[in-house]
């Protein structure tokens, strides 16, 4: 359920998952296998599989697990604007903050995102 309404999530949820694939296409030059998206409360969690490059696959077999987790942290950092601002324009709502981490055995990334509480317009009308 998002925001109580049963009815909008599943279009919203797909909306969310669509756009995680985009941003990971466009910033990893190919899109994950599969996404799937879970909102609760104010966390909104993708779950990315089938995530990494070939390159990335060929550092993992050659013992480099922890260069590609260093790779994907700067990267995080470096474009957390982007994430955070693709996903507040889905969502509609302000994100406070963005995680990401990844697994190896299964090739899993998740990204986690916080949202802030609404703010309804007309809480910030001056009484």
């Amino acid at each position: 359920m998002i925001d109580g309404q049963q009815t909008s999530a599943r279009p919203q949820l797909t909306e969310l998952s669509n756009t995680a694939v985009a941003l990971h296409r466009e910033h990893f030059g190919r899109g994950p296998g599969a996404a799937k998206t879970h909102v609760a409360d104010n966390l909104v969690v993708c779950v990315l599989t089938d995530v990494f490059t070939p390159f990335e696959k060929t550092l993992i077999e050659a013992g480099q697990e922890e260069r590609v987790r260093e790779t994907r942290a700067i990267h995080r950092a470096a474009t957390e604007g982007v994430y955070k601002s693709r996903m507040e324009a889905v969502l509609g709502r302000r994100i406070e903050a963005h995680m990401s981490s990844i697994h190896v055995d299964p090739d899993v990334a998740v990204d986690i995102f916080v949202m802030s509480e609404e703010i309804e317009a007309d809480d910030t009308a001056p009484a």
